[in-house]
């Protein structure tokens, strides 16, 4: 939890030096959004899967992005206090870095993916390193939901806060039953489907 705290206060330092945001980019060819992205100086922040990128920068490129979005995609504006996992989140990285270097991890007991990727690691260590390196590199849902695809998973549990993970499985991973526990009361569906008597 040190280093949940260690992080965030980062990243909200990291995103007051510039004025930066990020937006959602619906449909289009991901190719396309990219070579507009590069242009306009943004980056890919989120590949969500399911034709949804979330990209981040500097506010006049977005707004320019919005104005004159890429043929067959919609832009929006998300209300989010800077640019995060791009570059813009250097420093924070660097603090964190700091942080989790008197860090000594245990190796994970459970499958544990990074969203790097999608890869599965099972060394601390490296998954230690990979949490740092993610709050400037773009998260790989899309990569991660291949992978539990290809691992055959049964079901998907999002801890609170909760909604936008299993929303984009209910589209990527389609007929994997999904709980998202938002409050309390979400637990019950939870331990069903651990249990496998969710529908």
């Amino acid at each position: 939890m040190r280093l949940v705290g260690i992080r965030g206060r980062a990243m909200a330092d990291a995103a007051a030096q510039t004025p930066t945001g990020m937006s959602a980019v619906l449909g289009g060819d991901e190719e396309a959004i990219l070579t507009r992205l590069s242009e306009l100086g943004l980056s890919p922040a989120n590949y969500n899967g399911g034709g949804q990128l979330v990209v981040a920068g500097e506010l006049a490129g977005l707004d320019a992005l919005a104005t004159e979005p890429v043929k067959g995609t919609r832009v929006i504006p998300l209300q989010v206090a800077g640019a995060f996992h791009t570059s813009f989140m250097g420093s924070a990285v660097a603090a964190l870095r700091d942080a989790v270097s008197t860090v000594t991890p245990a190796d994970p007991d459970i499958t544990l993916w990074t969203n790097r990727d999608g890869s599965v690691v099972s060394d601390g260590s490296q998954a230690l390193t990979y949490l740092v390196d993610q709050v400037s590199s773009p998260v790989r849902w899309d990569l991660c939901m291949a992978s539990f695809a290809d691992q055959g998973i049964t079901g998907l549990i999002e801890l609170a806060p909760a909604g936008a993970l299993t929303g984009l499985a209910k589209r990527g991973l389609r007929g994997v039953p999904t709980v998202a526990v938002k409050t309390p009361d979400d637990l019950d569906a939870a331990v069903a489907l651990l249990n496998g008597e969710a529908a």
